[in-house]
């Protein structure tokens, strides 16, 4: 893809008109559009945030289904994602005035239930989150009973993981510090 392709690609992403209740994102040179998550998707979802609220160090904020535009490998355009969560500590008021896509500058964690595309989750997002430098990723994989938390970002990987199995808790570091609870994750 060349540079005029990257940029006709991006040009009729941001231009599309995505129906009520779906979303579209752009990842890695590809249109995705997604239907909206079935109601097990959002329980997790909301027992994340509950958990975060209650149990966090830091006071958050939360924002579920924020995009983010974040640096694409090349010669992609850049991707512009949307996590199911995304995290920030409350003292910078960081979705306050923000831009439809915002930069991840200050964003603590973004999380992902798998839901249609699971691939897309584990290794295509894993990577843009992790190119773009964002401290800590957390995957709800429905289909394999888990969750896995990747940290220390470099380059286009996390050099961290810590797995558990639902049931079984999985801590999360500072600025979060505290162990996530995921028995009510079954």
């Amino acid at each position: 893809m060349d540079a005029t392709d990257s940029a006709i690609l991006l040009e009729l992403f941001l231009d599309l008109d995505t129906p009520e209740g779906l979303r579209a994102e752009l990842l890695e040179g590809e249109i995705l559009i997604e239907p909206p998550g079935d109601g097990h998707h959002a329980h997790l979802r909301s027992e994340l945030a509950d958990q975060v609220w209650h149990e966090s160090a830091t006071e958050m904020q939360m924002s579920q289904h924020k995009g983010l535009r974040l640096a694409a490998g090349t010669p992609h355009p850049p991707n512009h994602v949307i996590p199911d969560v995304t995290f920030a500590p409350e003292e910078l008021r960081l979705f306050r005035g923000a831009a439809p896509w915002m930069e991840p500058d200050g964003v603590a964690m973004v999380a992902e239930v798998t839901s249609s595309r699971p691939d897309q989750d584990r290794i295509t997002k894993r990577h843009c989150y992790a190119r773009a430098g964002i401290p800590l990723y957390l995957l709800i994989d429905r289909e394999k009973s888990q969750v896995s938390l990747f940290s220390a970002p470099h380059r286009e990987e996390y050099t961290e993981v810590h797995l558990a199995a639902f049931g079984e808790p999985l801590t999360i570091p500072a600025p979060f510090g505290f162990d996530l609870d995921t028995k009510d994750f079954l």
